[in-house]
């Protein structure tokens, strides 16, 4: 069987968990072709997306987009005109406006040349953004079956806008990451569309799983792993962090990623004169990830709004506990006071309470919940396991 998955931007940095799900489905015998509506991201780092650029197609090529839209105008004109009207409705109302869907247009017809050319006939698409719009007109034009996956929070941040009901009604199925995004994909859909939707988590590979455990540092280093942006508060963590060097307590705190909030948080550091106790590395491979982890005693990501974020699997699967916030999924994963501490978003005060506990904790007691999490993963988060179900769910599909 040979699926496609179409990206908006693939490899990226901070979708590792897009590859490993790749890799689960050819494990299982099902071919997949990549397809990136853009290039590649340029801060790729980890050899194994350098891999993956190579064998990704881009779709938003000038040669691709013409020799599409003369393809369908030729063969298929009514049809063309039929999706025109669906690109229309698409747009109306929404929040990126008529002219980029004709645009989502042009890429479908792209999409559906291609499709016919390498011989697939349904094409999976990650997030609930502009790929499943290309993949519904892709579906208007030519036929071809589509799904998604929906992370949040975006989706749930903007769903009417994002004709999340009408992309969900198109569909054959609707992959969400949690149980919490599946109950907000049944407040955006009618109950008819609610058997379309199926909990098939990101996951972890043996990077991870089958790492050797090793033992929690008596060092005080703390890390927080995620793109720097206002929603992962980072800027509420150097509060906190200022907070205990104000009380003598000693650490270490390295932000490990990079992002638009960087000269903000660099110069949050500078404010806070904490130069000499926070570090942040930029963007670095998975096998830097989990040295980064391994040395710390637990990773903190102090978020204000989420999916469920898979660096925290990677955490856990490596032993470590989790400090993190009661928003989303992330609660589905971790256990407080049996795999980490969980906060209320925005709280200065409580999460300033659990990095001293993590600080004051003996490596055992770390370590007992870091074997909790880690069996947790081991049981939910496994990247082969969810991609046996996901890999189901498109045979049914067919």
């Amino acid at each position: 069987m040979k699926i496609a998955y179409l990206v908006n931007c693939y490899p990226k940095a901070s979708h590792s968990f897009i590859r490993r799900e790749i890799r689960g489905l050819e494990e299982l015998g099902l071919e997949v072709l990549r397809i990136s509506v853009r290039a590649p991201a340029s801060d790729l780092v980890d050899a194994r997306d350098h891999e993956e650029a190579l064998r990704t197609q881009r779709l938003l090529v000038p040669s691709g987009i013409v020799l599409g839209l003369l393809a369908a105008l030729v063969q298929q004109p009514l049809r063309l005109l039929r999706t025109l009207r669906a690109a229309l409705r698409l747009g109306r109302n929404s929040d990126r406006g008529l002219l980029v869907h004709l645009v989502y247009l042009a890429e479908a017809c792209a999409l559906v040349r291609l499709a016919r050319r390498e011989g697939v006939g349904h094409v999976h698409a990650h997030f609930g953004t502009n790929p499943p719009a290309v993949c519904c007109l892709a579906h208007e034009l030519g036929g071809l079956s589509y799904s998604f996956t929906v992370h949040g929070p975006e989706e749930f941040d903007r769903p009417t806008a994002l004709k999340l009901q009408q992309k969900i009604a198109g569909a054959r199925f609707v992959a969400a990451v949690s149980e919490f995004s599946k109950s907000q994909l049944y407040r955006w859909s009618p109950h008819a569309d609610w058997q379309k939707i199926h909990v098939v988590h990101c996951g972890v590979d043996e990077l991870f799983l089958a790492a050797e455990r090793k033992p929690i540092p008596v060092a005080p280093r703390l890390v927080c792993v995620g793109r720097l942006c206002e929603q992962k508060g980072q800027l509420l963590l150097l509060e906190a962090a200022a907070q205990l060097a104000r009380e003598g307590i000693p650490f270490e705190l390295v932000l490990a990623g990079d992002g638009e909030l960087r000269a903000s948080l660099e110069a949050a550091i500078a404010r806070h004169a904490l130069g000499d106790r926070v570090r942040i590395t930029g963007w670095i491979s998975n096998e830097r990830v989990r040295c980064e982890i391994e040395a710390a005693r637990a990773l903190v990501l102090p978020s204000f709004a989420e999916g469920l974020p898979v660096v925290l699997m990677e955490a856990l699967a490596l032993g470590r506990p989790v400090i993190s916030t009661y928003v989303a999924g992330i609660p589905e994963l971790v256990e407080p006071a049996r795999s980490g501490w969980l906060v209320p978003a925005g709280d200065v005060a409580a999460l300033t309470t659990a990095l001293r506990e993590v600080l004051r904790a003996t490596p055992a007691a770390l370590a007992e919940l870091g074997r909790h999490g880690a069996e947790r993963v081991r049981l939910q988060h496994d990247a082969r396991i969810e991609a046996g179900k996901l890999a189901e769910l498109f045979r049914r599909a067919a």
